[in-house]
């Protein structure tokens, strides 16, 4: 028995409504609400971080050193004052060349150290290599406050206190712990092979460290630049110890001179803050490219 399926049209002039199914979302795609919530999340994570910057920079145009006390007051006074007095009336600029002799001569010898120290923990098995790192790691749970009577000891005997050398190789003792963990993890991303090729081709130990393993790590190299720059261009128990002219003293010194006892001028610092933050932007600008990499790719493989 055949069945016959019958379609009767619509009466003329009468529409059938349109069917159209909605899109179904794919695989990741998120809502319109969660899209919106994600979004004034960011928003007010940015804000949250943006505001004291800005309120900073506020301070810093007004020209009293109690405007704080009334910031409403500043709208109607802004001014480059402090700017202007900071540059020219005060040791900015021996601040300036102090800061960067430090910072960067710590940031080159951390990182060098650091460096193949990582790299010989990650490559070579010699008596002890374990108890190096761990040791490594143990000094960084000693406070400042602990380190500093025997350090100035040691640089005193050395003849080292206010001098730039000093300053930077204690520096080191709290940068090179951590960039030496940082870059061992890293370099256990690199594959051996590459050590063996180099062997193969006739390169010593170090002229393979140098010539291959080196380029390929630039991402952890930036992250352990990165750290020890911000490290030593912030530090201010060890350099408001073993700095005692006051054409040595850096940034973060510096910025103690503008309080006392009697008085604080926080215009003044306001605005000395301001422009310290500008060489620190511009070395983030620098290595901002290799950051994410490197922080990731050294947890890959421990």
């Amino acid at each position: 028995m055949s069945t016959t399926t019958v379609e009767t049209s619509a009466p003329a002039g009468e529409r059938r409504p349109a069917t159209t199914p909605g899109k179904p979302r794919g695989r990741g795609e998120r809502s319109i609400g969660a899209s919106l919530a994600s979004h004034a999340v960011l928003i007010a994570a940015s804000l949250t971080a943006l505001f004291p910057v800005a309120w900073l920079v506020f301070l810093s145009l007004g020209p009293d050193k109690d405007d704080y006390l009334h910031p409403g007051r500043i709208w109607g006074k802004l001014s480059l004052e402090n700017y202007a007095y900071v540059l020219q009336d005060t040791g900015f600029f021996d601040w300036l060349k102090s800061t960067l002799v430090v910072v960067l001569g710590t940031t080159l010898i951390g990182v060098v150290v650091a460096a193949s120290t990582g790299y010989a923990v990650s490559r070579m098995r010699f008596p002890g290599y374990r108890k190096l790192m761990w040791v490594l790691l143990v000094t960084q749970m000693f406070p400042i406050a602990v380190l500093i009577v025997p350090m100035y000891q040691i640089l005193s005997d050395l003849q080292l206190i206010d001098s730039y050398l000093g300053l930077i190789l204690v520096n080191c003792t709290t940068i090179v712990p951590y960039c030496a963990w940082l870059m061992k993890g890293y370099f256990d991303t690199i594959p051996f092979e590459i050590d063996e090729a180099g062997r193969v081709d006739g390169l010593t130990p170090f002229g393979t460290f140098a010539r291959l393993i080196l380029p390929l790590a630039k991402p952890g190299l930036a992250v352990a630049a990165f750290y020890s720059f911000l490290t030593a261009f912030g530090e201010v128990a060890f350099a408001s110890t073993f700095m005692l002219s006051d054409d040595n003293y850096t940034f973060a010194v510096g910025l103690q001179t503008f309080v006392s006892e009697h008085d604080a001028q926080r215009n003044l610092m306001a605005a000395t803050a301001v422009l310290i933050a500008i060489p620190a932007a511009l070395f983030f600008y620098v290595v901002q490219k290799n950051l994410v990499t490197g922080l990731t790719a050294g947890g890959t493989k421990g």
